[in-house]
């Protein structure tokens, strides 16, 4: 696949399939997440892959009632671990662990694309509803919610800024 094809093509997704995810692409998902770069190498992230029902609408509700994270298939929680992002001090714990997550979750969307899946970055959720709804341990930091599953519809591309108003070239 070129990828800068999918990366203009991939869009968020908020309309889902009522069609399960097959276990080898959960474990594609998987893989995408753990082989993203991160800060020295730590790896100081974890995901978990929630497809029960009444814990996706938990979440939904949580994450400010967005009532599609509940209908999707497979959601994803990205989170900070601060056990392991601790050794880069707090820019470790608030900076290198979060863009770590960050890097993870773009390289599943793009395998998750590529898989004919849709996804939706959700950031707008209340962090201490999610680590208490899926009982994490405190060292965990929820960062990111990803509903995943075969699109309903697709939608089209939204505007963009041009590359002269966003990209600086010094030489």
């Amino acid at each position: 696949m070129d990828i800068l094809k999918a990366v203009k093509e991939r869009r968020s997704i908020r309309d889902f399939q009522k069609k399960e995810i097959p276990d080898f692409l959960l474990d594609k998902l998987a893989e995408a997440l753990i082989w993203a770069p991160s800060a020295g190498n730590l790896q100081a992230r974890k995901f978990y892959f929630v497809m029960n029902g009444d814990i996706k609408k938990k979440i939904a509700i949580a994450a400010l009632n967005q009532n599609f994270i509940a209908e999707a298939p497979l959601v994803i929680i990205g989170c900070t671990d601060s056990r392991i992002s601790y050794k880069y001090r707090e820019r470790g714990v608030y900076l290198y662990s979060i863009q770590d997550v960050a890097l993870s979750i773009m390289g599943m969307m793009l395998v998750a694309h590529e898989n004919s899946l849709g996804t939706c970055w959700v950031g707008a959720f209340n962090e201490n509803d999610v680590h208490k709804i899926l009982k994490m341990p405190d060292y965990l930091r929820p960062v990111a919610i990803v509903p995943v599953g075969y699109p309903s519809k697709i939608p089209s591309p939204p505007p963009r800024v041009s590359k002269k108003d966003a990209v600086e070239v010094i030489k």
